[in-house]
């Protein structure tokens, strides 16, 4: 009988950790940008408005959110990692976002990991539209209905283009571009914006 080695696993690089901590961190930002915050719960003008208001000055406008590109590591990971209980918890398991905010991420995601087409992702981490919503899904942000009617914005949006095909399938076409991929999702997130405002 021979004896066997045991091998402790090996601990996920520390840059990994820190990579996957900084897209949470970006997201937060984007999201806490996104809310409005009052003095009081009953309250519905923000601090800054009631300020404003008790002064006679215009209430100051929220700059649009700035994000910063995910670094590469990340998008490297393995999909199943972001699936994980302890990873997710720590990456905003649950975090409920809007249907426009889940498109504007599934955006940054194809502009900050790069495009692809053919598959839900490349070697390099590069994502088609469906595997950038798989990656802020697999994170906790949003969930399964919050994907879906991004789906249907998608298609929406593409119905009043003429188009009838899946927008998955779409993605793959041939002579597709990552700029019309980006105006596909954008201009969804816009008319998801405006659905919510009627």
């Amino acid at each position: 009988m021979t004896a066997q080695t045991l091998t402790t696993p090996a601990a996920p690089a520390p840059e990994l950790a820190d990579e996957a901590a900084l897209l949470v961190r970006e997201i937060e930002q984007y999201l806490t940008a996104r809310v409005r915050t009052t003095a009081h719960p009953l309250v519905t003008k923000t601090t800054a408005e009631l300020v404003a208001e008790a002064l006679g000055t215009p209430a100051p406008t929220a700059a649009a959110p700035v994000l910063a590109a995910p670094a590469r590591a990340l998008r490297l990971l393995p999909d199943w990692v972001l699936n994980f209980p302890l990873l997710r918890q720590l990456h905003g398991a649950g975090r409920q976002i809007s249907v426009a905010e889940h498109l504007e991420l599934t955006a940054l995601v194809i502009e900050r990991y790069g495009w692809h087409r053919g598959a839900l992702r490349s070697t390099s981490g590069r994502r088609c539209i469906l595997g950038a919503q798989a990656v802020l899904f697999r994170l906790g942000y949003g969930d399964e209905t919050t994907a879906r009617t991004a789906g249907h914005h998608l298609q929406t949006t593409l119905a009043a283009r003429g188009v009838t095909e899946p927008y998955h399938r779409w993605n793959d076409a041939q002579g597709r571009t990552r700029t019309e991929v980006l105006t596909l999702v954008r201009t969804a997130a816009t008319n998801a914006r405006r659905t919510t405002a009627a």
